[in-house]
Protein backbone atom coordinates (compact mmCIF):
# COMPACT_ATOMS: atom_id res chain seq x y z
CA UNK A 1 0.00 0.00 0.00
CA UNK A 2 1.10 3.58 -0.53
CA UNK A 3 1.58 5.47 2.33
CA UNK A 4 3.51 9.10 2.83
CA UNK A 5 4.38 11.51 5.87
CA UNK A 6 4.62 9.89 8.70
CA UNK A 7 3.47 6.76 8.10
CA UNK A 8 6.48 5.45 6.09
CA UNK A 9 8.04 4.12 9.89
CA UNK A 10 5.22 2.37 10.90
CA UNK A 11 5.75 -1.64 9.38
CA UNK A 12 2.54 -2.54 7.27
CA UNK A 13 0.96 -5.08 9.34
CA UNK A 14 0.98 -3.02 12.34
CA UNK A 15 -0.28 -0.43 10.44
CA UNK A 16 -3.06 -2.77 8.84
CA UNK A 17 -3.76 -4.08 12.28
CA UNK A 18 -4.42 -0.50 14.11
CA UNK A 19 -7.01 0.19 11.11
CA UNK A 20 -8.87 -3.15 11.51
CA UNK A 21 -9.55 -2.25 15.09
CA UNK A 22 -10.65 0.98 14.24
CA UNK A 23 -12.78 0.32 11.24
CA UNK A 24 -14.04 -3.19 13.02
CA UNK A 25 -15.54 -0.85 16.23
CA UNK A 26 -16.51 2.06 14.26
CA UNK A 27 -17.90 0.58 10.76
CA UNK A 28 -21.49 -0.23 10.33
CA UNK A 29 -22.67 -3.93 8.80
CA UNK A 30 -23.30 -4.08 5.32
CA UNK A 31 -26.71 -4.92 5.38
CA UNK A 32 -27.50 -2.09 7.61
CA UNK A 33 -25.67 0.26 5.47
CA UNK A 34 -28.05 -0.60 2.33
CA UNK A 35 -30.37 1.69 3.76
CA UNK A 36 -28.27 4.49 3.66
CA UNK A 37 -28.20 7.18 1.19
CA UNK A 38 -24.63 7.11 -0.13
CA UNK A 39 -23.35 9.59 -2.61
CA UNK A 40 -20.78 7.45 -4.18
CA UNK A 41 -22.38 5.25 -4.95
CA UNK A 42 -25.12 7.38 -6.59
CA UNK A 43 -22.00 9.45 -8.14
CA UNK A 44 -20.27 6.08 -9.95
CA UNK A 45 -24.23 4.74 -10.61
CA UNK A 46 -25.44 7.63 -13.07
CA UNK A 47 -21.61 7.83 -14.64
CA UNK A 48 -22.27 4.29 -16.19
CA UNK A 49 -24.44 3.72 -19.40
CA UNK A 50 -26.85 1.02 -19.22
CA UNK A 51 -24.61 -1.87 -20.40
CA UNK A 52 -21.99 -0.63 -17.84
CA UNK A 53 -24.45 -1.38 -15.33
CA UNK A 54 -25.30 -5.23 -16.32
CA UNK A 55 -21.56 -5.62 -16.23
CA UNK A 56 -21.27 -4.44 -12.45
CA UNK A 57 -23.10 -7.56 -11.65
CA UNK A 58 -20.56 -9.69 -13.16
CA UNK A 59 -17.47 -11.47 -11.62
CA UNK A 60 -15.08 -12.77 -14.07
CA UNK A 61 -12.31 -15.57 -13.39
CA UNK A 62 -8.33 -14.73 -12.77
CA UNK A 63 -5.15 -16.88 -12.48
CA UNK A 64 -1.48 -16.34 -11.96
CA UNK A 65 -0.33 -19.83 -12.61
CA UNK A 66 -1.41 -19.64 -15.92
CA UNK A 67 0.68 -17.68 -17.88
CA UNK A 68 1.36 -14.19 -19.55
CA UNK A 69 -1.41 -14.39 -22.06
CA UNK A 70 -4.07 -15.14 -19.93
CA UNK A 71 -3.25 -12.25 -17.77
CA UNK A 72 -3.17 -9.56 -20.54
CA UNK A 73 -6.89 -11.71 -21.49
CA UNK A 74 -8.13 -10.69 -18.47
CA UNK A 75 -7.04 -7.35 -18.55
CA UNK A 76 -8.83 -6.81 -21.81
CA UNK A 77 -12.13 -8.11 -20.63
CA UNK A 78 -11.42 -5.53 -17.31
CA UNK A 79 -10.60 -2.89 -19.75
CA UNK A 80 -13.23 -3.21 -22.47
CA UNK A 81 -16.24 -4.76 -20.92
CA UNK A 82 -16.24 -2.61 -17.58
CA UNK A 83 -16.95 -5.93 -15.62
CA UNK A 84 -17.79 -5.32 -11.82
CA UNK A 85 -15.01 -7.49 -10.31
CA UNK A 86 -12.76 -10.74 -10.04
CA UNK A 87 -12.37 -14.01 -8.31
CA UNK A 88 -9.14 -14.81 -8.30
CA UNK A 89 -8.15 -19.31 -8.17
CA UNK A 90 -5.01 -20.74 -8.54
CA UNK A 91 -1.50 -19.08 -8.45
CA UNK A 92 0.96 -17.25 -5.53
CA UNK A 93 0.38 -14.19 -3.78
CA UNK A 94 3.56 -12.20 -4.67
CA UNK A 95 1.92 -12.40 -8.42
CA UNK A 96 -1.55 -12.21 -7.30
CA UNK A 97 -0.67 -8.81 -5.62
CA UNK A 98 1.30 -7.17 -8.65
CA UNK A 99 -1.80 -8.26 -10.93
CA UNK A 100 -4.60 -7.25 -9.00
CA UNK A 101 -2.34 -3.55 -9.17
CA UNK A 102 -2.26 -3.83 -12.38
CA UNK A 103 -6.23 -4.63 -13.12
CA UNK A 104 -7.34 -2.19 -10.61
CA UNK A 105 -5.60 0.50 -12.69
CA UNK A 106 -7.48 -0.63 -15.54
CA UNK A 107 -10.75 -0.33 -14.30
CA UNK A 108 -13.01 2.19 -14.07
CA UNK A 109 -14.95 1.36 -11.01
CA UNK A 110 -12.71 -0.34 -8.83
CA UNK A 111 -13.28 -4.30 -9.23
CA UNK A 112 -14.58 -6.20 -6.31
CA UNK A 113 -12.27 -8.79 -6.01
CA UNK A 114 -12.98 -12.50 -4.09
CA UNK A 115 -11.66 -15.67 -3.54
CA UNK A 116 -12.78 -19.41 -2.06
CA UNK A 117 -11.23 -19.11 0.98
CA UNK A 118 -12.98 -21.32 2.86
CA UNK A 119 -9.53 -22.24 5.46
CA UNK A 120 -7.90 -18.99 4.03
CA UNK A 121 -5.51 -18.05 1.15
CA UNK A 122 -4.10 -21.76 0.92
CA UNK A 123 -6.86 -22.69 -0.58
CA UNK A 124 -5.93 -21.52 -3.83
CA UNK A 125 -2.46 -20.13 -3.26
CA UNK A 126 0.75 -21.45 -2.53
CA UNK A 127 3.03 -19.93 -0.04
CA UNK A 128 -0.22 -19.05 2.48
CA UNK A 129 -1.79 -19.86 5.71
CA UNK A 130 -3.67 -23.12 5.77
CA UNK A 131 -6.17 -22.96 8.68
CA UNK A 132 -8.23 -25.93 9.02
CA UNK A 133 -10.81 -27.68 7.10
CA UNK A 134 -14.66 -26.68 8.24
CA UNK A 135 -14.88 -31.01 9.20
CA UNK A 136 -12.05 -30.18 11.66
CA UNK A 137 -13.47 -27.04 13.13
CA UNK A 138 -16.84 -28.78 13.72
CA UNK A 139 -15.44 -30.82 16.61
CA UNK A 140 -13.65 -27.39 17.78
CA UNK A 141 -16.09 -26.55 21.27
CA UNK A 142 -14.78 -23.29 21.61
CA UNK A 143 -16.46 -21.47 18.30
CA UNK A 144 -14.49 -18.10 19.96
CA UNK A 145 -11.63 -19.93 18.23
CA UNK A 146 -13.23 -19.44 14.82
CA UNK A 147 -14.28 -16.38 14.94
CA UNK A 148 -10.61 -15.54 15.71
CA UNK A 149 -9.82 -17.36 12.97
CA UNK A 150 -12.16 -15.80 10.95
CA UNK A 151 -9.99 -12.17 11.71
CA UNK A 152 -7.06 -13.98 10.60
CA UNK A 153 -8.51 -15.29 7.42
CA UNK A 154 -9.94 -11.57 6.86
CA UNK A 155 -6.18 -9.61 7.82
CA UNK A 156 -4.95 -11.80 5.13
CA UNK A 157 -7.57 -10.94 2.40
CA UNK A 158 -6.97 -7.43 2.89
CA UNK A 159 -3.36 -7.50 2.90
CA UNK A 160 -3.45 -8.90 -0.41
CA UNK A 161 -6.38 -6.62 -1.89
CA UNK A 162 -9.95 -8.95 -1.53
CA UNK A 163 -12.65 -7.79 -0.27
CA UNK A 164 -15.02 -10.77 -0.49
CA UNK A 165 -14.52 -14.12 0.71
CA UNK A 166 -16.56 -17.02 -0.93
CA UNK A 167 -17.07 -18.66 2.19
CA UNK A 168 -17.84 -19.95 4.88
CA UNK A 169 -19.72 -23.18 3.60
CA UNK A 170 -22.81 -23.44 5.79
CA UNK A 171 -24.13 -26.88 4.12
CA UNK A 172 -25.18 -29.64 6.35
CA UNK A 173 -23.49 -32.26 5.44
CA UNK A 174 -25.33 -35.38 6.37
CA UNK A 175 -24.75 -37.48 3.25
CA UNK A 176 -21.23 -39.81 3.60
CA UNK A 177 -20.99 -39.91 -0.29
CA UNK A 178 -21.24 -36.33 -0.93
CA UNK A 179 -18.30 -35.89 -3.67
CA UNK A 180 -18.57 -32.14 -3.55
CA UNK A 181 -18.82 -31.00 0.11
CA UNK A 182 -17.29 -33.62 2.65
CA UNK A 183 -14.63 -31.83 5.06
CA UNK A 184 -16.06 -28.33 3.35
CA UNK A 185 -18.70 -28.83 6.02
CA UNK A 186 -18.64 -28.50 9.53
CA UNK A 187 -21.05 -31.17 10.03
CA UNK A 188 -24.11 -33.17 9.52
CA UNK A 189 -25.81 -31.52 12.95
CA UNK A 190 -27.42 -28.34 12.03
CA UNK A 191 -27.13 -26.52 15.15
CA UNK A 192 -23.76 -27.02 15.16
CA UNK A 193 -23.03 -26.04 11.31
CA UNK A 194 -25.02 -22.69 12.01
CA UNK A 195 -22.70 -21.82 15.04
CA UNK A 196 -19.70 -22.81 13.62
CA UNK A 197 -20.77 -20.60 10.02
CA UNK A 198 -21.84 -17.69 12.24
CA UNK A 199 -18.63 -17.70 14.11
CA UNK A 200 -16.26 -17.79 11.19
CA UNK A 201 -18.79 -15.06 9.67
CA UNK A 202 -18.55 -12.57 11.85
CA UNK A 203 -14.65 -13.08 12.76
CA UNK A 204 -14.29 -11.63 8.95
CA UNK A 205 -17.30 -9.38 8.22
CA UNK A 206 -15.94 -7.01 11.98
CA UNK A 207 -13.14 -7.49 10.60
CA UNK A 208 -14.14 -5.55 7.38
CA UNK A 209 -14.46 -8.51 4.45
CA UNK A 210 -17.92 -9.82 2.55
CA UNK A 211 -18.59 -13.03 3.34
CA UNK A 212 -20.86 -15.32 1.46
CA UNK A 213 -22.61 -18.25 3.24
CA UNK A 214 -23.24 -21.72 0.39
CA UNK A 215 -24.57 -23.32 -1.11
CA UNK A 216 -28.11 -22.05 -0.78
CA UNK A 217 -30.76 -24.42 0.14
CA UNK A 218 -28.58 -26.76 1.30
CA UNK A 219 -25.42 -28.85 -1.00
CA UNK A 220 -24.89 -31.25 1.66
CA UNK A 221 -27.44 -34.42 0.75
CA UNK A 222 -26.57 -35.14 -2.83
CA UNK A 223 -24.04 -37.64 -4.41
CA UNK A 224 -23.50 -36.15 -7.61
CA UNK A 225 -20.86 -33.03 -8.24
CA UNK A 226 -22.55 -30.16 -9.97
CA UNK A 227 -19.46 -28.66 -11.48
CA UNK A 228 -20.04 -31.63 -13.96
CA UNK A 229 -23.76 -32.85 -13.77
CA UNK A 230 -27.03 -31.37 -12.41
CA UNK A 231 -27.65 -32.74 -8.93
CA UNK A 232 -31.54 -33.47 -7.90
CA UNK A 233 -32.96 -32.83 -4.21
CA UNK A 234 -36.07 -34.59 -3.88
CA UNK A 235 -36.92 -34.00 -0.34
CA UNK A 236 -40.57 -32.69 0.73
CA UNK A 237 -40.47 -29.13 1.80
CA UNK A 238 -40.66 -29.67 5.25
CA UNK A 239 -37.53 -31.48 5.28
CA UNK A 240 -35.80 -28.61 3.39
CA UNK A 241 -37.00 -25.81 5.54
CA UNK A 242 -35.88 -27.98 9.40
CA UNK A 243 -32.66 -29.18 7.87
CA UNK A 244 -31.07 -27.87 4.49
CA UNK A 245 -32.22 -24.22 5.31
CA UNK A 246 -31.59 -23.67 8.80
CA UNK A 247 -28.07 -22.49 9.03
CA UNK A 248 -28.58 -20.04 5.91
CA UNK A 249 -31.66 -18.94 7.98
CA UNK A 250 -29.41 -18.44 11.09
CA UNK A 251 -26.64 -16.45 9.07
CA UNK A 252 -29.25 -14.16 7.70
CA UNK A 253 -30.39 -13.26 11.50
CA UNK A 254 -26.87 -12.79 12.59
CA UNK A 255 -26.57 -10.67 9.53
CA UNK A 256 -24.38 -12.23 6.39
CA UNK A 257 -23.56 -10.30 3.62
CA UNK A 258 -23.97 -12.56 0.67
CA UNK A 259 -25.34 -15.81 0.52
CA UNK A 260 -24.33 -18.19 -3.00
CA UNK A 261 -27.27 -20.14 -4.89
CA UNK A 262 -26.12 -23.92 -5.47
CA UNK A 263 -26.88 -25.71 -9.04
CA UNK A 264 -29.91 -27.59 -7.48
CA UNK A 265 -32.83 -29.21 -9.41
CA UNK A 266 -34.70 -28.97 -6.36
CA UNK A 267 -38.78 -30.34 -7.27
CA UNK A 268 -40.43 -29.45 -3.86
CA UNK A 269 -39.63 -25.57 -4.45
CA UNK A 270 -39.75 -25.73 -8.43
CA UNK A 271 -41.11 -27.94 -10.03
CA UNK A 272 -39.80 -26.98 -13.54
CA UNK A 273 -38.37 -29.96 -15.05
CA UNK A 274 -33.89 -29.69 -14.44
CA UNK A 275 -34.13 -26.06 -13.97
CA UNK A 276 -31.24 -25.48 -11.65
CA UNK A 277 -31.71 -23.47 -8.15
CA UNK A 278 -29.72 -20.47 -9.68
CA UNK A 279 -31.98 -19.99 -12.20
CA UNK A 280 -35.56 -20.24 -10.20
CA UNK A 281 -37.43 -16.93 -8.85
CA UNK A 282 -39.37 -19.00 -6.43
CA UNK A 283 -36.27 -19.95 -4.94
CA UNK A 284 -34.24 -17.00 -5.13
CA UNK A 285 -36.92 -14.40 -4.86
CA UNK A 286 -39.76 -16.14 -3.46
CA UNK A 287 -37.83 -18.31 -0.72
CA UNK A 288 -34.75 -16.67 0.14
CA UNK A 289 -35.33 -12.67 -0.39
CA UNK A 290 -39.18 -12.68 0.61
CA UNK A 291 -39.41 -15.54 2.71
CA UNK A 292 -36.48 -15.46 4.56
CA UNK A 293 -36.07 -11.69 4.24
CA UNK A 294 -32.22 -11.82 2.71
CA UNK A 295 -31.50 -8.53 1.80
CA UNK A 296 -27.45 -8.99 1.08
CA UNK A 297 -25.74 -10.27 -1.98
CA UNK A 298 -27.24 -13.05 -3.59
CA UNK A 299 -24.29 -14.40 -5.52
CA UNK A 300 -24.47 -17.31 -8.19
CA UNK A 301 -22.08 -20.75 -8.10
CA UNK A 302 -20.06 -20.67 -11.02
CA UNK A 303 -22.48 -19.95 -14.40
CA UNK A 304 -19.87 -22.13 -16.37
CA UNK A 305 -19.95 -25.51 -14.21
CA UNK A 306 -22.11 -28.24 -16.00
CA UNK A 307 -24.70 -28.11 -13.66
CA UNK A 308 -26.43 -25.14 -14.97
CA UNK A 309 -24.94 -24.95 -18.74
CA UNK A 310 -25.68 -28.41 -19.50
CA UNK A 311 -29.59 -27.49 -20.13
CA UNK A 312 -29.59 -23.58 -20.49
CA UNK A 313 -26.62 -23.58 -22.76
CA UNK A 314 -25.64 -20.31 -25.03
CA UNK A 315 -25.81 -17.43 -22.13
CA UNK A 316 -29.68 -18.48 -21.53
CA UNK A 317 -28.52 -19.87 -18.00
CA UNK A 318 -27.12 -16.33 -17.52
CA UNK A 319 -30.50 -14.34 -18.48
CA UNK A 320 -32.81 -16.39 -16.08
CA UNK A 321 -30.21 -16.43 -13.04
CA UNK A 322 -30.67 -12.45 -13.44
CA UNK A 323 -34.24 -12.75 -14.10
CA UNK A 324 -34.66 -15.02 -10.79
CA UNK A 325 -32.80 -12.81 -8.52
CA UNK A 326 -29.06 -12.81 -8.61
CA UNK A 327 -27.25 -9.89 -7.90
CA UNK A 328 -23.64 -11.16 -9.62
CA UNK A 329 -23.20 -13.73 -11.97
CA UNK A 330 -19.92 -15.39 -11.16
CA UNK A 331 -17.68 -16.96 -13.96
CA UNK A 332 -20.03 -16.65 -16.50
CA UNK A 333 -18.86 -18.70 -20.03
CA UNK A 334 -19.56 -15.28 -21.91
CA UNK A 335 -19.90 -11.95 -20.51
CA UNK A 336 -20.15 -10.12 -23.63
CA UNK A 337 -23.28 -12.22 -24.80
CA UNK A 338 -24.66 -12.21 -21.27
CA UNK A 339 -24.42 -8.64 -21.05
CA UNK A 340 -26.76 -8.06 -24.15
CA UNK A 341 -28.85 -10.85 -23.16
CA UNK A 342 -29.58 -9.14 -19.86
CA UNK A 343 -29.67 -5.57 -21.96
CA UNK A 344 -32.59 -7.34 -23.77
CA UNK A 345 -34.53 -8.96 -20.88
CA UNK A 346 -34.43 -5.59 -19.43
CA UNK A 347 -35.98 -3.53 -22.57
CA UNK A 348 -38.18 -6.23 -22.80
CA UNK A 349 -39.63 -5.82 -19.03
CA UNK A 350 -38.63 -9.11 -17.77
CA UNK A 351 -37.45 -7.48 -14.75
CA UNK A 352 -38.52 -3.92 -13.76
CA UNK A 353 -36.16 -0.74 -14.04
CA UNK A 354 -36.03 -0.84 -10.83
CA UNK A 355 -35.01 -3.79 -9.43
CA UNK A 356 -32.40 -3.80 -12.25
CA UNK A 357 -31.14 -0.34 -10.53
CA UNK A 358 -31.41 -1.44 -7.16
CA UNK A 359 -29.11 -4.30 -7.90
CA UNK A 360 -26.28 -2.61 -9.46
CA UNK A 361 -26.49 -0.28 -6.44
CA UNK A 362 -26.14 -2.88 -4.07
CA UNK A 363 -22.98 -4.25 -5.81
CA UNK A 364 -21.95 -0.69 -5.96
CA UNK A 365 -22.18 -0.27 -1.84
CA UNK A 366 -20.34 -3.66 -1.76
CA UNK A 367 -17.62 -1.36 -3.00
CA UNK A 368 -18.03 1.07 -0.80
CA UNK A 369 -18.19 -0.75 2.54
CA UNK A 370 -15.24 -2.43 1.64
CA UNK A 371 -13.46 0.67 1.03
CA UNK A 372 -13.32 0.60 -2.94
CA UNK A 373 -14.39 4.08 -2.78
CA UNK A 374 -10.29 5.28 -1.71
CA UNK A 375 -8.66 2.35 -3.14
CA UNK A 376 -5.11 1.44 -2.21
CA UNK A 377 -2.30 -0.49 -3.76
CA UNK A 378 -1.48 -3.94 -2.51
CA UNK A 379 2.19 -3.45 -1.65
CA UNK A 380 4.37 -6.26 -2.43
CA UNK A 381 7.18 -5.86 0.26
CA UNK A 382 7.21 -8.33 2.82
CA UNK A 383 4.20 -10.11 1.44
CA UNK A 384 5.28 -13.57 2.57
CA UNK A 385 6.26 -12.46 5.93
CA UNK A 386 2.86 -10.78 6.72
CA UNK A 387 0.79 -13.77 5.31
CA UNK A 388 2.66 -16.27 7.20
CA UNK A 389 2.46 -14.27 10.65
CA UNK A 390 3.50 -16.13 14.10
CA UNK A 391 0.47 -15.27 15.95
CA UNK A 392 -1.69 -16.82 12.95
CA UNK A 393 0.45 -20.10 12.88
CA UNK A 394 -0.17 -20.30 16.62
CA UNK A 395 -4.00 -20.04 16.13
CA UNK A 396 -3.94 -23.02 13.35
CA UNK A 397 -2.16 -25.41 16.03
CA UNK A 398 -4.57 -24.22 18.77
CA UNK A 399 -7.26 -25.04 16.49
CA UNK A 400 -6.14 -28.57 15.77
CA UNK A 401 -5.51 -28.86 19.17
CA UNK A 402 -9.20 -27.93 20.09
CA UNK A 403 -10.15 -30.15 17.23
CA UNK A 404 -8.03 -33.59 17.94
CA UNK A 405 -11.27 -36.13 19.04
CA UNK A 406 -10.32 -39.28 21.24
CA UNK A 407 -12.92 -41.66 19.90
CA UNK A 408 -11.91 -44.43 22.16
CA UNK A 409 -9.57 -44.92 25.46
CA UNK A 410 -9.90 -47.94 26.85
CA UNK A 411 -6.61 -49.22 27.20
CA UNK A 412 -6.39 -50.10 31.23
CA UNK A 413 -3.29 -47.74 31.97
CA UNK A 414 -0.45 -45.83 30.74
CA UNK A 415 2.59 -47.75 30.00
CA UNK A 416 4.81 -47.43 32.73
CA UNK A 417 7.97 -49.75 31.16
CA UNK A 418 10.98 -48.15 31.65
CA UNK A 419 12.85 -47.47 28.04
CA UNK A 420 9.79 -49.14 26.20
CA UNK A 421 10.57 -50.60 22.94
CA UNK A 422 8.17 -48.85 20.39
CA UNK A 423 6.85 -49.43 16.61
CA UNK A 424 5.88 -45.86 15.15
CA UNK A 425 3.96 -46.99 12.16
CA UNK A 426 2.70 -44.50 9.23
CA UNK A 427 0.75 -45.65 6.91
CA UNK A 428 -0.12 -44.24 3.47
CA UNK A 429 2.72 -42.14 3.12
CA UNK A 430 6.25 -42.83 2.40
CA UNK A 431 8.17 -40.55 4.15
CA UNK A 432 8.53 -39.89 7.97
CA UNK A 433 5.89 -38.27 9.16
CA UNK A 434 5.38 -35.06 12.00
CA UNK A 435 3.34 -37.54 14.00
CA UNK A 436 6.52 -40.21 14.24
CA UNK A 437 9.27 -37.45 14.53
CA UNK A 438 7.15 -35.92 17.73
CA UNK A 439 6.83 -39.78 19.09
CA UNK A 440 10.18 -40.71 18.51
CA UNK A 441 11.26 -37.27 20.97
CA UNK A 442 9.29 -39.31 23.67
CA UNK A 443 10.02 -42.87 22.68
CA UNK A 444 13.95 -43.07 22.19
CA UNK A 445 13.46 -46.47 22.11
CA UNK A 446 11.63 -46.92 18.83
CA UNK A 447 11.55 -47.83 15.54
CA UNK A 448 9.86 -46.41 12.24
CA UNK A 449 7.64 -47.78 9.79
CA UNK A 450 6.23 -46.50 6.60
CA UNK A 451 3.56 -48.71 4.58
CA UNK A 452 2.22 -47.58 1.66
CA UNK A 453 -1.58 -47.78 1.08
CA UNK A 454 -1.11 -50.73 -1.79
CA UNK A 455 1.57 -52.61 0.56
CA UNK A 456 1.66 -56.42 -0.76
CA UNK A 457 0.81 -59.07 1.24
CA UNK A 458 4.10 -60.41 1.84
CA UNK A 459 5.32 -57.17 3.21
CA UNK A 460 2.13 -57.10 5.75
CA UNK A 461 3.11 -60.54 7.31
CA UNK A 462 6.88 -59.26 7.58
CA UNK A 463 5.63 -56.44 9.44
CA UNK A 464 2.83 -58.31 12.02
CA UNK A 465 5.22 -60.71 12.44
CA UNK A 466 8.00 -58.14 13.16
CA UNK A 467 5.65 -55.98 15.78
CA UNK A 468 5.58 -59.26 18.28
CA UNK A 469 8.87 -58.29 19.35
CA UNK A 470 7.63 -54.72 20.40
CA UNK A 471 5.71 -53.67 23.51
CA UNK A 472 3.77 -50.67 22.13
CA UNK A 473 2.15 -50.19 18.31
CA UNK A 474 1.75 -46.91 17.56
CA UNK A 475 -0.21 -46.51 14.02
CA UNK A 476 -0.77 -43.06 11.82
CA UNK A 477 -3.39 -43.39 9.55
CA UNK A 478 -2.64 -40.90 6.55
CA UNK A 479 -4.79 -39.72 3.58
CA UNK A 480 -2.45 -37.95 1.62
CA UNK A 481 -4.42 -36.49 -1.51
CA UNK A 482 -5.34 -33.07 -1.97
CA UNK A 483 -9.09 -33.64 -1.67
CA UNK A 484 -9.53 -36.15 1.29
CA UNK A 485 -12.67 -38.19 0.80
CA UNK A 486 -14.85 -40.23 2.53
CA UNK A 487 -13.05 -43.55 1.61
CA UNK A 488 -9.78 -44.28 2.10
CA UNK A 489 -8.31 -45.42 -1.18
CA UNK A 490 -6.25 -48.25 1.23
CA UNK A 491 -6.48 -51.58 -0.58
CA UNK A 492 -8.69 -53.86 0.94
CA UNK A 493 -5.14 -56.03 2.59
CA UNK A 494 -3.79 -52.51 3.62
CA UNK A 495 -7.35 -52.16 5.88
CA UNK A 496 -7.61 -55.66 7.03
CA UNK A 497 -3.98 -55.06 8.64
CA UNK A 498 -5.79 -51.72 10.45
CA UNK A 499 -7.93 -54.17 11.68
CA UNK A 500 -5.68 -56.87 12.83
CA UNK A 501 -3.49 -54.23 14.87
CA UNK A 502 -6.46 -52.94 16.15
CA UNK A 503 -7.46 -55.99 18.02
CA UNK A 504 -3.87 -56.32 19.91
CA UNK A 505 -3.89 -53.90 23.31
CA UNK A 506 -0.83 -52.73 23.01
CA UNK A 507 -1.81 -50.76 19.82
CA UNK A 508 -2.51 -46.82 19.43
CA UNK A 509 -4.14 -45.56 16.30
CA UNK A 510 -4.62 -42.01 15.09
CA UNK A 511 -6.66 -41.63 11.74
CA UNK A 512 -5.63 -38.63 10.09
CA UNK A 513 -8.01 -38.13 7.60
CA UNK A 514 -11.85 -37.52 6.92
CA UNK A 515 -13.96 -38.56 9.92
CA UNK A 516 -15.83 -40.98 7.16
CA UNK A 517 -13.14 -42.88 6.67
CA UNK A 518 -13.42 -44.87 9.64
CA UNK A 519 -16.36 -46.36 8.61
CA UNK A 520 -14.75 -48.25 6.10
CA UNK A 521 -11.85 -49.73 8.35
CA UNK A 522 -14.14 -52.33 9.72
CA UNK A 523 -12.32 -53.73 12.65
CA UNK A 524 -11.06 -50.56 13.79
CA UNK A 525 -13.46 -49.94 16.57
CA UNK A 526 -11.58 -52.35 18.77
CA UNK A 527 -8.59 -50.40 18.79
CA UNK A 528 -8.02 -49.37 22.56
CA UNK A 529 -6.89 -45.97 21.81
CA UNK A 530 -8.08 -44.24 19.01
CA UNK A 531 -7.70 -40.43 17.90
CA UNK A 532 -9.20 -38.88 14.99
CA UNK A 533 -7.25 -36.48 13.80
CA UNK A 534 -9.74 -35.16 10.50
CA UNK A 535 -6.54 -33.81 8.26
CA UNK A 536 -3.20 -35.03 7.92
CA UNK A 537 -1.54 -31.21 8.65
CA UNK A 538 1.55 -31.17 10.54
CA UNK A 539 -0.51 -29.14 13.09
CA UNK A 540 -3.03 -31.76 13.46
CA UNK A 541 -0.17 -34.50 13.65
CA UNK A 542 1.47 -32.33 16.73
CA UNK A 543 -1.72 -32.16 18.16
CA UNK A 544 -1.95 -36.32 17.99
CA UNK A 545 1.40 -36.27 20.00
CA UNK A 546 0.40 -34.08 22.54
CA UNK A 547 -2.58 -36.49 23.62
CA UNK A 548 -0.67 -39.84 23.11
CA UNK A 549 2.23 -38.55 25.23
CA UNK A 550 -0.31 -36.63 27.85
CA UNK A 551 0.83 -33.33 27.72
CA UNK A 552 -2.70 -31.93 26.56
CA UNK A 553 -6.00 -33.19 26.82
CA UNK A 554 -8.31 -34.42 23.63
CA UNK A 555 -11.46 -31.89 23.76
CA UNK A 556 -12.99 -32.71 20.28
CA UNK A 557 -16.28 -34.06 19.64
CA UNK A 558 -16.63 -35.55 16.68
CA UNK A 559 -19.17 -33.03 14.03
CA UNK A 560 -20.72 -36.07 11.96
CA UNK A 561 -22.28 -39.71 12.58
CA UNK A 562 -19.88 -42.12 11.32
CA UNK A 563 -21.71 -45.13 12.36
CA UNK A 564 -23.40 -46.98 15.25
CA UNK A 565 -19.89 -46.95 16.80
CA UNK A 566 -19.01 -43.55 16.44
CA UNK A 567 -22.43 -41.22 16.36
CA UNK A 568 -22.35 -37.56 16.51
CA UNK A 569 -20.90 -36.05 19.63
CA UNK A 570 -18.15 -38.96 20.40
CA UNK A 571 -15.71 -37.45 22.22
CA UNK A 572 -13.70 -38.61 25.64
CA UNK A 573 -11.25 -36.45 27.38
CA UNK A 574 -7.81 -38.39 27.50
CA UNK A 575 -6.53 -39.55 30.53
Amino acid sequence: MAFSGTFKSIPILLLISITTQVSAQNKESFIKSLNQQNHWVDSVFNKLSKKQKIAQLFMVRAHTNRGQAFEDSIGHVIKKEKIGGLVFFQGGPQRQAVLTNRYQKLAKVPLLIAMDGEWGLAMRLDSTMSYPYQMTLGAIQDNTLIYKMGQEVANDFKRLGMQMNFAPDMDVNNNPNNPVIGYRSFGDNKFNVAKKGIAYMQGMQNNGILTTAKHFPGHGDTDVDSHFDLPQLTFNRERLDSLEEYPFREAIAAGISGIMVAHMNIPALDSTKNLPSTLSKPIITGILKDSLGFKGLTVSDAMEMKGVVKFFPKGEADVRAFIAGNDILELSENTVRAVKMIKKAIHKHEIPKEEFERRVKKVLTAKYWAGLSQPTEVSTSHLAEDLNRPEAKALVQQLCDSAITMLKNDTAAPLVKINPKVALISIGIAKTTVFQQGLNQWYPNSTMFNLAKNASVTELKQIIETLKGFDKVIIGVHDSRLRPGSKLDYTSDVKMFIAEMASHNNTAISVFANPYSIAGLPGIEQCGTLLMGYQMSDEMQRSAVKVLTGQAKATGKLPVSVNTFFPYGTGLAAR
